[in-house]
């Protein structure tokens, strides 16, 4: 089963669109530019909002069932 995580790898910010892409099989760059788009058309509030709640909502990708796990390289 697929889990949406913050991207590590595909990250501008906060990793939240490239984990997005990830997850869908989509291209991060495709992803941002809709993200763009769509808060620009919107009035920015909407999908800027839901950014913001992402930020504390979806979890970063090197935590695994809440529990940080080390990388050991």
């Amino acid at each position: 089963m697929k889990k949406l995580y913050k991207s590590k790898d595909n990250r501008m910010f906060t990793g939240i669109l490239g984990g997005l892409g990830e997850f869908s099989g989509l291209d991060p760059v495709v992803v941002r530019l809709l993200f763009v788009f769509i808060t620009l058309v919107t009035g920015f509030f909407p999908f800027a909002l839901m950014y913001l709640l992402a930020i504390f909502i979806i979890p970063d990708e090197d935590t695994y069932n809440g529990e940080r796990v080390i990388d050991v390289e």
